[in-house]
């Protein structure tokens, strides 16, 4: 086969058509030296293939975030203004009154035995109201009991904590009592939020009530007053009702001076909540089994409940009293 001078054909006389692999006119430089461990199976000119890295979500996107759940509630302007007040007085309160400080003992069995606990308590309220009730009064009695715990829980708090928090620092060893009483400064700050909380909002109410002096002044400085004095009224209300839970519920942020401090709370505070309520509304109705038992009831398992907590955390997170 004619090549035209430029070296020896291609043929079927020639490896089947293929350039020579040895030297020769056509491969002046020759096969490549083998590598040291000899020709490596399946390496091409860039190397043997590597191998496709595990992928996570949707090539070649990666992992997509999950669609965000739109509030119901969006789509109804008024209830779209209630909930935007009540999430923004929800969000303060929590910031305000739930700090753990990293040193809080949250214990998931703990919380489900006290969920479980209110949650008997107040179906054992509604029954003995229902059966053992005056008419229409038991449910507004009901209600009014459960509202007038919610604010004097927090009052009763700040009073007997004081004395609650000095004793359990006198029980500590007296080589542990300074770096209880250094560790004190959140649980006053949170009382001093409260009281400030309370005292703005009892002073907007008081303004609003004696509301003759807006008439004396211009125009707009009235009507600008008289929104702001409602916008607290309207934001203070559910405000207050967070921060009277959660204050209760974490006895002021005193986990911050003992992890046990705030079980102690409350084993001491549910009795003062019972006597008051002696007090103030009488004994409930009914037999008197069922007077005692609402009656002791409460407290009683609030304080076993307690006193299931601080055995926990002895025996389960090594935290005591004394050591």
């Amino acid at each position: 086969m004619a090549t035209g001078g430029w070296g020896p054909g291609y043929g079927p006389q020639n490896n089947g058509g293929q350039p020579p692999a040895g030297p020769g006119p056509g491969n002046p430089y020759g096969p490549p030296p083998a590598g040291p461990y000899g020709p490596q199976p399946g390496a091409g000119p860039y190397g043997p293939p590597q191998p496709i890295p595990p992928q996570v979500g949707p090539y070649p996107y990666g992992p997509t975030r999950p669609p965000r759940r739109r509030n119901p509630l969006r789509r109804v302007p008024f209830l779209n203004i209630i909930s935007g007040i009540i999430h923004s007085a929800h969000h303060a309160a929590d910031r305000l009154f739930v700090q753990d400080g990293g040193v809080r003992i949250n214990d998931p069995v703990v919380e489900r035995v006290q969920l479980f606990r209110s949650v008997l308590g107040l179906l054992a309220t509604l029954a003995i109201a229902f059966f053992y009730g005056k008419g229409d009064e038991v449910w507004s009695g009901a209600a009014g009991s459960g509202v007038g715990n919610l604010i004097i829980t927090p009052v009763l708090l700040i009073v007997t904590g004081p004395l609650v928090v000095l004793g359990f620092i006198l029980y500590a060893p007296p080589h542990v009592r300074p770096a209880l009483r250094s560790r004190l400064r959140a649980p006053l700050r949170t009382v001093a939020w409260y009281v400030l909380s309370v005292s703005v909002f009892v002073g907007a109410m008081v303004a609003t009530a004696k509301s003759a002096y807006l008439f004396t002044l211009p125009h707009w400085a009235a009507g600008t007053l008289a929104l702001i004095l409602l916008a607290m009224i309207v934001w203070g209300i559910p405000f207050l009702f967070f921060a009277s839970l959660y204050s209760a519920k974490t006895s002021f942020n005193t986990a911050h001076v003992h992890p046990m401090l705030p079980g102690v709370l409350t084993a001491v505070l549910v009795w003062a909540v019972a006597v008051v309520n002696v007090f103030v509304d009488g004994m409930p109705e009914g037999p008197v089994a069922v007077r005692l038992c609402s009656l002791l009831g409460g407290p009683l398992s609030v304080t076993a409940v307690a006193l299931w907590e601080l055995r926990r955390m002895r025996t389960r997170h090594g935290v005591f009293l004394r050591g």
